[in-house]
């Protein structure tokens, strides 16, 4: 199972603000910063995280994104499976149109099965408990949330 970039900044994203126990909002432009991602794939991240409630965003000189109490309590499982838009993990054409064994095909339903073991097995793990302090330490310190040496 392949996780799309997108699901993959999302999940940077939710990770990086379960980080943040400074208890103020982060602004888009510094998460980009601490995933390492452009701005305008992470304002579309935050954006559709916002949308399912994982995130609070508050807009003006003092908003910034913080994660919400569904977003405190999400899963990896969770996360991926409201994230993932995919209606196949194959696409059953050929070059030259639909594949010929589609009819009545039972790869697509073992892969459908496949792919939400993969997601039940992620439904253990919530996003909040990933982030070290080893980990997060000298990112949150390169985006200024912690003094050097903190």
């Amino acid at each position: 199972m392949r996780m799309t970039a997108f699901e993959d900044v999302s999940l940077r994203a939710l990770m990086l603000l379960a980080a943040n126990d400074t208890g103020q909002p982060l602004p888009t432009r510094t998460i980009a910063d601490g995933v390492g991602t452009p701005y305008n794939h992470v304002s579309k991240a935050v954006l559709k995280l916002r949308e399912l409630g994982y995130v609070e965003a508050t807009r003006g000189r003092a908003g910034g994104v913080q994660l919400s109490e569904t977003g405190r309590k999400a899963t990896v499982g969770g996360v991926l499976r409201s994230l993932d838009t995919r209606a196949d993990l194959v696409d059953c054409e050929s070059p030259n149109g639909d594949c010929p064994l589609n009819h009545d095909c039972g790869l697509r339903g073992a892969l459908r099965r496949a792919r939400e073991a993969f997601y039940r097995e992620l439904d253990g793990v919530a996003v909040a408990s990933l982030p070290t302090q080893r980990q997060m330490g000298p990112v949150l310190v390169q985006i200024g949330l912690r003094p050097p040496g903190a």
